[in-house]
């Protein structure tokens, strides 16, 4: 096993988020430059080097993350406000697939957000999807990983049509999982003494870990 750490946020980071929510503008963000860096940016890059190991542990393969960047293109957004007040890091559950299916990690201003799964399918993605949620086998096995994530406590989102789509039937016994067009799950830590301590990264393993269900499952559409 790998033997990565990570010592948690400093006090700052959630306060530095919550601030740059509420004066997202390049000049507040330009005086506070050195709080981004020391308290996001330096910690995140040690985050994502203490995942990536733990991670290829718990798949058995080589893992690489990505940090998204504070910058947000606003070219073709009607919201012009230039940061993301939060830190996301990605890790695909495929090599050089950052979108479709993985593992995530989330710091807002008021929690850390730990979860896994897939958004937005389309295509043939969505196609396989939905062909495996119908079938008698797999669709079963993915209710089956997400009750117990519902049982340990995780919530699951993910979008949602208001109609089973065709060719499968409205009474469909897994309609509702045919509705869906994402699906991820999610553990919300929200106690500052975690965000700030070890004991994030052992929570965010821990997560990880019982999340891995639905990664597979996913990853194998």
């Amino acid at each position: 096993m790998t033997d990565a750490s990570f010592p948690g946020f400093p006090p700052e980071a959630m306060g530095f988020l919550a601030n740059l929510r509420d004066n997202n503008d390049r000049e507040w963000f330009a005086a506070h430059r050195k709080t981004y860096d020391q308290a996001i940016k330096g910690p995140a890059e040690h985050l994502l080097a203490a995942l990536e190991p733990a991670l290829a542990d718990l798949t058995g393969r080589p893992v690489t993350g990505k940090i998204f960047r504070i910058h947000r293109d606003v070219r073709f957004s009607k919201d012009k406000r230039p940061y993301n007040a939060h830190l996301h890091i990605a890790f695909p559950a495929r090599s050089g697939e950052m979108t479709a299916c993985g593992y995530f990690f989330g710091l807002e201003p008021e929690r850390v957000l730990v979860g896994a799964g897939g958004f937005d399918f389309s295509g043939p993605v969505l196609d396989a999807y939905r062909a495996a949620a119908a079938d008698a086998k797999k669709g079963p096995a993915l209710e089956a990983i997400l009750a117990g994530l519902e049982k340990a406590g995780l919530r699951i989102e993910g979008a949602e049509l208001k109609r089973v789509p065709q060719p499968y039937a409205r009474d469909h016994p897994r309609a509702a999982l045919l509705r869906r067009k994402g699906l991820n799950a999610w553990r919300d830590i929200t106690d500052r003494k975690t965000v700030e301590s070890e004991a994030l990264f052992a929570e965010t393993i821990a997560a990880f870990t019982t999340l891995a269900p639905l990664v597979n499952w996913l990853a194998d559409l």
